[in-house]
């Protein structure tokens, strides 16, 4: 997923621009900031993730232009610092891929909505939605939290992007559908399952890495 130079139109180009500058005030007001400088280890954490998904976004496939497709690792980094680290993380994370020229500048704000912040804000949905089930067991939080809001991010992320570029005009409804949308499966599980499987191992061995887990409902009686 990643919009390329001049696709949209200039009215969708302004106001996908403008949500994202809307989503990003948000994550940054949600961030734990006091934490992170507080937390040597929380700082090496955002900075490797942001270098691990620059190069992970370097290895994609091209479907046509607007239409690439790549793991994305937001929803792993959602669970680990919560939705405004992991924004933070993922523009970290595209200004590496627009350096190296994979991305264009005049897309980056695009770009930020499809791939970070809706999918971090859609991570971290799932994430509220499973805290308020109220789960007494770890697995609930590894396939809703992990999973399920992994693929559910992608899976937003995909559809927004095929909305845009069909309101855009660029592509026909059933080119959309012909050519990416029913290829979603292809692409929802395996995300879903990079980012279920990272999720379970940290809450195995590595649990004080996983941010929003609340560790203490799960040892309650």
């Amino acid at each position: 997923m990643g919009m390329t130079e001049n696709l949209l139109p200039a009215g969708l180009w302004y106001l996908t621009n403008a949500l994202a500058l809307v989503l990003l005030v948000f994550a940054l007001r949600a961030a734990p900031w006091r934490r992170l400088v507080e937390d040597a280890a929380l700082q090496h954490v955002l900075f490797g993730a942001a270098v691990a998904l620059g190069f992970l976004w370097q290895m994609r496939a091209g479907i046509a232009p607007g239409l690439a497709i790549h793991i994305l690792g937001i929803t792993l980094l959602t669970l680990m610092m919560g939705w405004g680290l992991a924004s933070l993380a993922g523009l970290m994370a595209l200004a590496v891929t627009t350096l190296v020229g994979l991305e264009p500048w005049t897309s980056f704000g695009t770009n930020a909505l499809i791939c970070v912040l809706i999918p971090a804000l859609v991570s971290h949905g799932v994430m509220l939605f499973e805290r308020r089930l109220a789960l007494r067991n770890f697995f609930g939080f590894i396939f809703i939290s992990g999973f399920f809001g992994a693929g559910a991010s992608v899976l937003a992320a995909s559809l927004t992007i095929s909305l845009l570029l069909w309101s855009g005009g660029v592509y026909a409804a059933h080119q959309l559908v012909h050519d990416y949308l029913r290829y979603l499966p292809l692409f929802v599980f395996p995300e879903a399952f990079l980012n279920g499987t990272m999720v379970a191992a940290l809450t195995a061995f590595h649990p004080d890495r996983l941010l929003m887990l609340q560790q203490h409902r799960y040892h309650s009686r």
